[in-house]
């Protein structure tokens, strides 16, 4: 019921506008066993290229691991506990081979408050913070990360959200700076439970403007399409189906208008739960 992670801030639209959006050819099957197992495959093909992943989920009381392995020979071992500490969340992951990776995360939520703190646990280990303020409605956040081998900030990003049940609103300071993105999603009813959204962000050291519209519309309980379209000609849209329960066939295609440089690129991607 509090203000959320910074992280949040701007999801929805982000959502709309990014997820599921696919130029590969992408097969993912996922299976449950109770609450105690899930299981989550993935084919990806791109081009001449493909990767692969397998992930395993256990669940013990509220607690969590989940192990990740691809097709590169790298596995990632997330480990979730909660409330070690009343409203925390602790989150340590490892990846092998390359221990630099590894990581330590808290994160605290309360009514008025949110923050996380992360850290590498190498020998000059970034240091990752953020913190919001607020309530439901409206939220102030900042995050940074620290890199204790230059002794410099590397990363740190300042916004605001302001959310209601048929609109969300976001502003984002972020690179240092040097690029601000301000959104705004309305949901309505005439969508059948869609929305619109518009986005528009400045990268200030190349003087660059994008500007970002997109909309879904539910057909009906079982299909979905959106599209989005910005002021550089790129245009993508997307159907998703869910063929039986829980299991869905997703077609996103994206295009260059502009006459010239035309290049259309399809995506489908296969998503299967039993």
């Amino acid at each position: 019921m509090g203000p959320g992670l910074f992280s949040a801030i701007g999801q929805k639209s982000r959502d709309l506008l990014d997820k599921d959006f696919t130029s590969d050819q992408r097969i993912t099957i996922n299976s449950s066993s109770g609450n105690v197992l899930d299981l989550n495959s993935t084919l990806v093909n791109k081009g001449r290229l493909s990767s692969g992943d397998l992930t395993a989920k256990f669940r013990c009381n509220n607690s969590t691991v989940d192990v990740k392995v691809d097709t590169e020979s790298k596995v990632l071992t997330t480990v979730t506990i909660p409330d070690i500490v009343q409203s925390t969340k602790t989150i340590a992951s490892i990846q092998l081979p390359d221990y630099s990776l590894t990581k330590l995360e808290v994160q605290y939520l309360h009514d008025h408050v949110a923050f996380t703190t992360a850290v590498g646990l190498n020998q000059s280990p970034p240091i990752d913070f953020s913190a919001t303020i607020g309530t439901p409605t409206i939220a102030f956040g900042a995050e940074m990360s620290f890199s204790t081998a230059t002794g410099k900030f590397s990363k740190y990003n300042a916004g605001v959200s302001l959310t209601n049940p048929n609109s969300s609103t976001s502003v984002i300071l972020a690179d240092k700076g040097d690029s601000l993105r301000a959104s705004y999603l309305q949901h309505l009813d005439h969508l059948n439970g869609g929305a619109v959204v518009g986005e528009i962000s400045r990268r200030f050291s190349t003087n660059e403007n994008t500007l970002t519209v997109g909309c879904s519309y539910v057909i009906n309980g079982q299909t979905f399409v959106k599209a989005k379209l910005n002021n550089h000609g790129n245009l993508s849209a997307l159907l998703q189906h869910e063929v039986i329960p829980k299991s869905f066939l997703t077609i996103s295609g994206a295009f260059q208008t502009q006459a010239l440089e035309r290049s259309p690129k399809f995506g489908l991607a296969l998503a299967l739960k039993p």
